[in-house]
Order: structure tokens, then C-alpha cells, then sequence
């Protein structure tokens, strides 16, 4: 058995307006896991970059000082050199 959901007037109406929009004939609750898996996309995609920003600053430093070593052995010398 479900559990109930308890849906304010206005909600209701924009629930109504959207299962026009996207052409859902059946339940209101059709709306309502379109809406939950779109949230989920989200926050998995904010992990994710979170997860990169954090793997950005690791190598960050690392990755500089690497560039440099290699900028000093770089054939092409730059107008600075």
C-alpha cells in the first residue's frame, strides 16, 4: 500500500498543468517521479563535480610544477626566455 501524499491546491495546479505539457494521461504521481528523477540527475551531477573540483585541486600544484619542468626543456622557448 502506498503511502498518502498530501498536495496543496496550487501544486495540484501546476501538476495538472504539466501532465498537459508532457502529455501524461494517467496519475499525478507520473509528475511527480519525472520530477524526483530529474532531482536525482542533478544531485548526481553536482557529486560529480564536486568530485572533480576536488581532484582539481589536488594536482593543481603538482601539476604546475610538472608543466615548468617541461617548459625548461621545451624546444619552442618562449618571448620571456
Amino acid at each position: 500500500m502506498g503511502m498518502p501524499l498530501m498536495i496543496q491546491a496550487d501544486d495540484n495546479r501546476r501538476i495538472e498543468h504539466l501532465k498537459k505539457d508532457f502529455g501524461i494521461h494517467k496519475k499525478k504521481i507520473e509528475v511527480v517521479r519525472a520530477g524526483l528523477r530529474l532531482l536525482e540527475q542533478e544531485a548526481e551531477r553536482m557529486k560529480k563535480i564536486n568530485r572533480w573540483k576536488h581532484a582539481t585541486k589536488l594536482v593543481s600544484k603538482n601539476s604546475h610544477e610538472i608543466n615548468k619542468e617541461f617548459q625548461a626543456h621545451s624546444r619552442i622557448k618562449s618571448d620571456d626566455d
